[in-house]
């Protein structure tokens, strides 16, 4: 029984792949270390990050949010949706091993389960040429990250304008 588990685990790569992401996620959440370094001490926490306005943004005004030039938060797009993924920090913010992903447009990488940056495009990626197994990849990341972060906005394609959203205290007070 146990070598036919085995057997089924190597028969795919994305089976490895997946085994080798919970391995290194399971070491991680074990060895965490309780000290932060000096850096991270100094850093503003996602707690002390206000909650962002929805809006929508352009490939150029998604890399301000990269954990570095941003104070602190990170954003990624999947899909043609923006997420604030900065309480993942240690995931997604510098030194993290995702980190390639923040303030970018993830979606070609998460559908190829890549972190190579040659699966980031400075231009509006239409994901034309994937085949429909990575665009269910892809679709089932974007349901991960509905679930998990909070969605600020949209990723515009060329020429796209910007929505206008209304603040969210507005429409509280209209409901009230």
């Amino acid at each position: 029984m146990a070598r036919r588990f085995f057997d089924d685990v190597i028969s795919s790569p994305v089976n490895i792949f997946l085994v080798g992401l919970i391995c290194y996620f399971s070491y991680k959440l074990i060895k965490k270390d309780s000290t932060k370094s000096p850096a991270r001490k100094n850093s503003k926490s996602e707690n002390d990050l206000a909650k962002m306005p929805k809006q929508d943004f352009t490939l150029e005004e998604l890399k301000q949010y990269d954990g570095i030039k941003s104070d602190g938060r990170i954003l990624i797009g999947v899909l043609g949706k923006v997420f604030d993924v900065s309480k993942a920090k240690d995931f997604y913010g510098p030194g993290g091993p995702y980190s390639v992903f923040a303030g970018r447009d993830a979606s070609r990488a998460l559908g190829t389960f890549s972190v190579d940056k040659s699966q980031f495009k400075d231009e509006y990626d239409d994901l034309s040429d994937l085949k429909s197994s990575q665009m269910e990849s892809i679709k089932e990341w974007e349901m991960q990250f509905l679930e998990k972060y909070p969605l600020v906005g949209n990723l515009l394609r060329p020429g796209e304008e910007p929505t206008v959203y209304e603040e969210e205290s507005a429409e509280v007070k209209k409901q009230l």
